[in-house]
């Protein structure tokens, strides 16, 4: 019997593990999503405006707070749509969002590449996770690369760049993945 019940804990404990691994974790709950998506235009080019909703989880509100540096990457395409053939690309753009706290200054530092990489400096958490998640003002091509009455499709998309840790640590410290996200593919099509 005791030789019966030590080959059945290690069992047990296996089971009990696979069984926690398979039930998502409140942490996974959370799942960002772009919200907001306005396609318009100027006299000369084609603009897009969105946010990135549901980005920032309390793990990883703490991580920045604990220095570490995360960096947002937006995609976008537009593709001008054919019915009997593949799309063609017309444009890809992405972009990167980085915020860094510094704790001896008590402030938050963001750079976005769409601002000439130009750092924003403040000292609200808020203000400083809005400015990574808006996404204003994104020049995607001139109007005179569209052609008139094209049928075309914008796609969208954001990511929190995985995190990289120093020598092996990634390897004892896997948690930090449960705070990585990517959204799903959003489009808007539209006729110009």
């Amino acid at each position: 019997m005791s030789t019966f019940r030590r080959h059945l804990e290690p069992f047990t404990l296996l089971v009990l593990f696979c069984l926690l691994l398979s039930f998502p974790s409140p942490l996974q709950a959370a799942k960002a999503t772009l919200s907001d998506i306005i396609v318009t235009n100027t006299q000369e080019d084609l603009l897009v405006f969105f946010d990135i909703k549901g980005c920032f989880t309390r793990e990883m509100e703490e991580a920045i707070l604990n220095g570490i540096s995360t960096t947002f990457t937006i995609v976008i395409r537009l593709y001008r749509t054919r019915a009997v053939w593949f799309d063609a690309s017309i444009a890809s753009i992405t972009l990167e969002h980085t915020i860094k706290y510094d704790s001896l200054k008590n402030v938050f530092r963001v750079t976005r590449s769409e601002m000439d990489n130009t750092e924003l400096v403040v000292k609200d958490f808020e203000a400083a996770k809005k400015a990574m998640a808006e996404i204003r003002n994104i020049r995607v091509v001139p109007l005179k690369e569209l052609q008139e009455r094209g049928k075309y499709q914008l796609r969208v998309k954001a990511e929190l760049e995985k995190v990289r840790l120093p020598l092996y640590l990634h390897y004892v410290l896997f948690f930090v993945s449960l705070w990585d996200f990517e959204t799903d593919w959003y489009t808007v099509d539209f006729i110009y």
